[in-house]
């Protein structure tokens, strides 16, 4: 009876480890990608069941065994890289110098959160640079205008369809853009922003949607977004930034598409996970909220900040401009079969990587303050 229970306890997680490995879109499948801390548990308690339960005098429970180990050492591939047991990817800043450093939080409100207050303390006790807010709407940007005094530039979209953001910054943005690159009712925003050093950083925020029973059958729309982004980025020259709830988890395989096409980096790496969601119930937890950046920048700070009434946690990150970083090795380069991968991916939509807003290649328009979109 016992070699059975281990055995269909194996069958099972089994199927859920190698289910993602399909290149198949449906949201029951890539919602796999996302669980592979709490699978590796499930595979450490089933690898010491077996330990002190089977009898190993036999070939079936060996079989039991290795399965379930293999399986183990293959969920903490993925996951490894975001713990304090692998090496960094993003340096250490060496040289923290205020006029070359930019703080970003990032920030999913909730729609139907309702204590404004919460948040507008976390900005004001963690002073960032910008703020961007997802699923904000009219009732947020009149609680959010308040910080106007301070952040006079701003991107604004208030929507009541859960994808409406917000851009706060104490910096100068030009070249502001707003655009439904994939869905018509899903905005993502482009902006060069301007730091005390006179340098300027593109950056990109993002909130595609999810695959999900109430969303999108299929990852299809957010992959797309994700990756006419990626390439897009590839081709830029400046600093760069792309943050958001990206509704993907860092260690999902078309995240790692997103990071090999657009060669950026990502800062937790041998840091910590940072789960930002689901922030009522620990035993759900993973990083949805992101921020990714070109070789040019180094790290001073990240950190998940305290609740504030939403289902997802803020995300702070502080990068310092160090521009003799060297641009990432080939390693992570991108392989022809990938290549094919992403281009499926984006033609399934019918969209293009010319769609996505590349502010350098536009003058500059005169940046002032208190002029709003």
């Amino acid at each position: 009876m016992t070699f059975v229970v281990l055995l269909s306890m194996t069958i099972c997680l089994l199927g859920l480890t190698l289910l993602p490995l399909l290149r198949y879109e449906a949201w029951w499948v890539r919602s796999l990608d996302f669980p592979r801390f709490p699978l590796s548990i499930a595979f450490v308690v089933l690898v010491s069941l077996d330990l002190m339960l089977l009898d190993f005098s036999a070939l079936g429970p060996w079989l039991i065994l290795v399965t379930a180990m293999a399986c183990l050492l293959y969920q903490l591939w993925w996951i490894l890289p975001y713990t304090p047991l692998f090496p960094v990817e993003a340096k250490n800043a060496s040289n923290i110098d205020p006029r070359r450093r930019i703080r970003i939080m990032t920030a999913n409100v909730l729609a139907t959160n309702r204590d404004a207050s919460a948040l507008l303390k976390l900005v004001s006790d963690n002073e960032p640079d910008v703020l961007v807010t997802l699923e904000s709407d009219a009732w947020w940007q009149s609680k959010l205008d308040a910080l106007e005094t301070d952040f006079s530039f701003t991107i604004k979209c208030p929507l009541d369809n859960l994808y409406g953001m917000h851009v706060y910054s104490k910096l100068p943005l030009s070249e502001r853009r707003i655009e439904f690159l994939v869905e018509p009712d899903v905005p993502s925003m482009h902006a060069l922003v301007t730091i005390p050093s006179g340098d300027r950083i593109r950056i990109h925020f993002l909130h595609p949607s999810p695959p999900s029973p109430t969303e999108n059958d299929s990852s299809s729309e957010r992959d797309a977004e994700l990756l006419i982004v990626a390439k897009s980025v590839r081709r830029s020259s400046l600093p760069l930034i792309v943050t958001g709830d990206l509704n993907d988890v860092a260690w999902s395989a078309t995240t790692r598409l997103f990071r090999k096409m657009s060669r950026l980096i990502d800062p937790r790496v041998g840091r910590g996970m940072f789960n930002t969601f689901h922030a009522d119930h620990w035993f759900i937890r993973w990083p949805l909220d992101h921020l990714f950046h070109s070789h040019h920048f180094t790290v001073s700070d990240i950190r998940r900040l305290p609740h504030f009434g939403s289902d997802h946690f803020a995300l702070f990150t502080a990068l310092s401009l160090e521009p003799q970083q060297e641009k990432r090795s080939d390693g992570f380069g991108i392989d022809e079969e990938e290549l094919r991968w992403v281009n499926e991916k984006i033609e399934d939509q019918d969209v293009s990587a010319d769609d996505v807003p590349r502010p350098e290649n536009h003058k500059l328009s005169r940046v002032l303050a208190n002029n709003h979109f």
